[in-house]
């Protein structure tokens, strides 16, 4: 198979869809991989680091577009890159489809096979599933929302003027975690470590339960419902919006009236935006301009949170999808969805047919059936 590996070109994005170790084992396996002049740079990897293992480099886009069966990327295509997707060309990336009516119309136009990372799915020995692709961003996008809301709280960008840990004979800040998921449960340690006081709302009584068991007794989770929510929005110096509903649009907790109940210069660091965010206020920003007031209230909006720390991030990433773009490269997706229950959950469009619900759902469309079991 020819697999490309383009240039992000999202806002500031700095990842690699795939590091050398990936291409070398690759092409091992007898595929061919294409990568894009530079491609590879912002993570801290050379195109001799690429040549060296075995690529082929590419002057530009639609060099690498034109010529590949397989596309393995991080971010969802971007306008700029809809013209270049093949009619039956796997697309193995995030898409985050629920949050973007114009990207999946694009996408159904072109009839690319788009396989997302975030809606694979893995089942362990006790039959939990997870999110195996999602997991490793969701990890890092935890750990920088204590960290940016934390700068983001100090006076000269709008906030409050508080240190999260505080100092002897100083109170610490609040910081309130909505969603007790891998992000939150990462922003939460981070805040916990950094000496603020911190407190998860979680809607499941089993996960309360689990962060019961393994968080510190200091940090209090409290089942989420609208009038707790009010109270700690109002206690809180930040707030973390955590949430998730695989492949579906992120619900909306915060109401714009629930903002007059913060204090002035409080941050809410929207993690959901990528699937259009859990504040009625959220919009997506940048990291040359990330944030934005609305009621006195700090906003932080990242669209792609990761990519700040793009080097960790690469390796995150690429640790947890190599394996599946092994086995996508060797049987086809056709012949792994009749494999993998876990992966089918991933093929969220086949040729222009839509299969995911939760993506139809959000935008009005209908959802037709697969050609494999």
């Amino acid at each position: 198979m020819i697999i490309g590996v383009p240039s992000e070109v999202k806002t500031d994005e700095y990842r690699v869809g795939m590091r050398p170790g990936g291409v070398e084992l690759l092409v091992k396996q007898g595929h061919t991989l294409i990568v894009q002049k530079e491609a590879g740079v912002g993570a801290g990897f050379s195109d001799e680091d690429y040549t060296n293992a075995g690529a082929e480099i590419a002057p530009d886009a639609p060099s690498v577009w034109k010529r590949a069966d397989m596309i393995v990327k991080v971010k969802e295509p971007q306008a700029q890159e809809y013209p270049l997707m093949q009619e039956g060309q796997t697309v193995f990336t995030y898409f985050h489809f629920a949050a973007d009516k114009e990207l999946t119309l694009a996408c159904l136009e072109r009839k690319i096979v788009a396989v997302a990372y975030e809606t694979l799915e893995a089942i362990d020995h006790n039959g939990q599933i997870s999110l195996p692709l999602l997991t490793p961003m969701s990890q890092i996008a935890g750990r920088l929302a204590t960290q940016e809301g934390a700068k983001f709280l100090e006076k000269p960008f709008g906030g409050r003027g508080v240190l999260l840990g505080g100092v002897p004979g100083v109170e610490p800040g609040n910081v309130l975690v909505i969603g007790g998921g891998v992000v939150g449960t990462h922003a939460a340690t981070i805040a916990y470590g950094m000496g603020a006081r911190v407190v998860i709302l979680e809607k499941s009584l089993d996960r309360i339960q689990y962060l019961s068991d393994v968080m510190p007794r200091q940090m209090i989770t409290i089942f989420a419902d609208p009038q707790d929510m009010r109270r700690y929005l109002a206690w809180a110096d930040i707030v973390i919006g955590a949430v998730l509903i695989p492949g579906a649009a992120a619900p909306k907790l915060i109401r714009r009236e629930d903002l007059k109940l913060m204090k002035p210069g409080a941050v809410i660091v929207d993690v959901a935006i990528d699937q259009g965010g859990c504040a009625e206020t959220s919009r997506v920003t940048t990291h040359t301009k990330p944030t934005y007031i609305v009621d006195d209230v700090v906003h932080y909006c990242v669209g792609n949170m990761p990519g700040a720390v793009a080097r960790t991030s690469t390796f995150a990433l690429t640790n947890a999808t190599l394996p599946w773009t092994e086995k996508l490269a060797r049987h086809g997706h056709k012949a792994l969805a009749e494999k993998s229950a876990g992966f089918r959950m991933a093929i969220n469009m086949d040729r222009g047919v839509l299969l995911n619900q939760p993506v139809a759902e959000a935008h009005g469309l209908e959802v037709g059936e697969a050609a494999y079991a």
